[in-house]
């Protein structure tokens, strides 16, 4: 299969995503009316694109990766705010079941596959066998070297039935991602966010490096390419990304009747009840 080389999304900004450096430069952060004015205007682009995917039965799967504290929560929330989740649907699976092993590997993605009409995106996905079960050591070398040989093979099967398949890789530097895991230690709204696995992880850098650099060998094809976003600074991150995912659907917005609010009923004969309702405690 022919390879394409890994897109780096912004790449003026961008350190070498494989070293040690920042992987957003010495860029000034983006300010936030900035940053939310230019959201505002992606959203509504957005539900364009829903309304279009609807329409037209469009299936469309976004695969999100990237080390832990590289703000991939950050960007699905950015995506998903102002769109249906019944259209745009986030899947974050948990570890697998014991009878999840012993199947097919891919077998427990294909139930959250799109359907006609859906936006699928996945807060990681089958790539764990290229990552973190590769790293920590949850599957051999075998198992590994099949995944990486038979991906390209079923994201063009994928590609093959109508799904827009695009895969994300966020990346953060040593330093920025050190800000943000220490961040989740002392904030408790964040306490959530850092598990045993991420301490583990975390002191493993160059072993994540190393697989996410075998990864993209294998797997960046011209069919399903890796698309690569500095993510050091979130906000620019959120915008580059939702800006590029954008450009590579061919959505069309629907054109739109005029909306008029109907006139509402008479009372006529109803009155409010005297209710001893249970109201909530104004505290704000």
């Amino acid at each position: 299969m022919k390879k394409k080389s890994v897109k780096l999304l912004a790449a003026s900004d961008a350190a070498n995503p494989g070293g040690a450096s920042s992987a957003s430069g010495d860029q000034v952060k983006l300010a936030r009316k900035t940053y939310e004015q230019e959201l505002k205007r992606l959203h509504v682009e957005l539900v364009k694109l829903q309304q279009w995917v609807v329409a037209e039965r469009q299936k469309v799967c976004i695969v999100f990766e990237g080390r832990d504290g590289a703000g991939k929560g950050g960007v699905i929330k950015a995506l998903t705010e102002r769109v249906s989740p019944r259209v745009f649907r986030v899947v974050a699976l948990p570890a697998p079941t014991e009878r999840e092993k012993s199947q097919m590997y891919f077998q427990r993605y294909f139930p959250h596959m799109p359907a006609a009409g859906e936006v699928v995106i996945f807060d990681r996905s089958w790539y764990n066998r290229a990552g973190v079960e590769r790293v920590m050591g949850f599957a051999t070398d075998e198992q590994v070297e099949n995944f990486l040989v038979g991906t390209p093979f079923l994201e063009q099967a994928f590609i093959g039935s109508g799904i827009i398949l695009l895969k994300y890789w966020l990346e953060v530097s040593p330093l920025e991602q050190t800000r943000r895991l220490e961040a989740r230690i002392e904030d408790g709204r964040k306490l959530w966010k850092l598990t045993p696995m991420d301490l583990k992880s975390y002191s493993r850098w160059y072993d994540y490096s190393k697989a996410r650099d075998k990864m993209f060998q294998a797997t960046d094809t011209a069919h399903a390419p890796w698309f690569v976003v500095p993510s050091d600074d979130k906000r620019r991150a959120r915008l580059n990304l939702i800006n590029h995912l954008l450009e590579q659907v061919p959505y069309q917005a629907p054109r739109r009747a005029k909306v008029k609010l109907p006139p509402r009923q008479d009372a006529q004969d109803y009155v409010e009840p005297d209710y001893p309702y249970k109201l909530v405690q104004q505290r704000v």
